[in-house]
């Protein structure tokens, strides 16, 4: 296959626009950590930076959020806007985790997870998944519902003065 058919151009770019997505509304955490925390911007992003994964940048801020010194609505809305994200994340970790399968038109494409399933005495490894017409609108759903987390997250923000 020389040439990437329209099909597997599709997914590309939903594939790559949901990481942009989720990348984008992941940098928002910043504000939230700079908020619930009560530190400047760059302090924020140093700590931001210092955790090197999603799980523990969410979970820094529900942590924050939790606190007795936050406001029941202040915690109410990140822990809203923390867990929307986070149910994205599955779906995103699926695609950055595997590999990708053509046929020989390019029109069917599949993922091969590259994830050890340990059950009993049996290994499983290697689940295939078609990204069908129907996989194609989960995806398109997942990033539509990460650009509403990102424009509540800035709703967040700003509600609460916390720092842009």
């Amino acid at each position: 296959m020389n040439e990437a058919t329209p099909r597997f151009r599709k997914v590309l770019t939903l594939l790559g626009q949901l990481n942009y997505t989720w990348t984008n509304t992941e940098s928002l955490l910043i504000h939230l950590i700079a908020g619930l925390a009560r530190v400047d911007m760059e302090t924020a992003t140093i700590i931001f930076l210092t955790l090197n994964t999603s799980r523990a940048r969410v979970d820094l801020v529900e942590r924050l959020a939790k606190t007795s010194r936050t406001d029941e609505a202040v915690c109410r809305d990140v822990l809203g806007v923390t867990r929307r994200m986070m149910s994205e994340a599955k779906l995103r970790n699926k695609y950055n985790h595997c590999i990708y399968s053509f046929d020989d038109t390019g029109e069917n494409v599949s993922t091969l997870l590259m994830r050890i399933s340990d059950s009993g005495d049996r290994l499983k490894y290697g689940k295939v998944d078609a990204i069908d017409d129907a996989e194609i609108d989960n995806i398109t759903g997942s990033i539509n519902r990460l650009i509403e987390t990102n424009r509540d997250i800035w709703a967040i923000a700003k509600r609460y003065g916390f720092p842009l």
